[in-house]
């Protein structure tokens, strides 16, 4: 036994010292095992839809997996929690969003552990997610100024649907009204599959919603479109103006998803998924998967994708300001 010993301790010996040099892997190695790949919402919601076409495309072009992990709860800032305090060595990445990223950080201040701007280090975005205006097929009103001009004929009779307080359909909504200069009752359900089946069914006449979770009542003819809430027309529907052409001069309100990792992760290591995001959404069968789920793909530098960060935040803020809704 006691023979034994020496060869023991060597054993011991050798596993410590191997410990730093997995420790200090050096950028140019990134990445040699699987990567943490955090979405703050369901499985089945659109940014896990579309953090999943994306992740498979990537797992190939790093040579490693991008396991996905859904983190859910309080706008998002629960996952926004575990990325912000990981390690900041590339292997845990956020597949931050709007609501993650610049609405939940506003509603739920108290439960915050993080800065979102100084505890995160944007990588890219790779996805925009316009909202879109829909109504009742049988709704008496077929553009924004003939939906402006019902609504101040018969002030709060419309019903104004949305996923729920504080989702970004109902903040989006919110903004809307008030900027239009209307006066409407807005109904919160449980959740963007009710608030639509609500409108289909005319329980609801109107609602304001990311393009994802309605691409499908479009082509069906279920809801009827009339405006796209982005800055410029949307390439996925050409044909519909924005709000901000249709009637409401300055209204933008818009969804996106991109790679954010934890500050002070090594910039040769965001380089590398940086250059496998614009590869990923120049890939054909990947651009015309996120297509079809409703999403506009594209890849943004780090400074682009921080300057949509602080203009949402800005805009949002403003539609929680005006919503009346009590952050905590």
């Amino acid at each position: 036994m006691h023979r034994a010993l020496p060869a023991y301790a060597a054993a011991v010996l050798s596993i410590l010292s191997a410990a730093p040099a997995m420790a200090a892997e050096s950028p140019d190695q990134y990445p040699t095992r699987p990567i943490r790949f955090v979405i703050a919402q369901t499985p089945g919601s659109s940014i896990d839809a579309m953090g999943r076409v994306v992740a498979a495309k990537m797992s190939e072009l790093l040579g490693e997996q991008l396991v996905v992990d859904n983190r859910t709860g309080a706008g998002g800032t629960i996952g926004g929690a575990i990325v912000a305090h990981a390690e900041p060595d590339g292997y845990t990445l956020f597949a931050a969003a709007t609501a993650s990223q610049v609405i939940g950080p506003q509603l739920y201040k108290k439960h915050v552990t993080y800065d979102p701007f100084k505890d995160f280090a944007p990588i890219s975005m790779f996805a925009v997610t316009q909202n879109i205006l829909v109504v009742n097929p049988k709704a008496p009103f077929r553009s924004v100024k003939e939906l402006i001009a019902y609504a101040r004929a018969n002030p709060g009779k419309l019903n104004w649907a949305n996923a729920g307080s504080g989702f970004q359909s109902h903040l989006a909504g919110e903004l809307f009204t008030h900027m239009a200069g209307i006066k409407v009752l807005h109904v919160p359900y449980k959740g963007a599959g009710a608030s639509l089946g609500s409108v289909i069914s005319g329980e609801s006449q109107v609602s304001l919603v990311p393009a994802p979770s309605v691409t499908g009542h479009l082509r069906a003819g279920r809801l009827r479109a009339l405006a796209m809430g982005g800055k410029k027309r949307s390439p996925l529907l050409p044909e519909l103006p924005t709000v901000g052409e249709a009637g409401v001069p300055g209204y933008v309100s818009s969804g996106w998803a991109g790679f954010i990792a934890p500050a002070r992760t090594p910039k040769p290591i965001r380089d590398k998924v940086f250059n496998a995001v614009v590869k990923a959404m120049k890939d054909p069968q990947t651009n015309d998967a996120m297509t079809k789920l409703g999403a506009e793909p594209m890849a943004t530098t780090d400074k682009e994708f921080a300057q949509v960060i602080n203009e949402d935040w800005k805009a949002y803020g403003e539609a929680i300001r005006v919503s009346g809704i009590t952050p905590n």
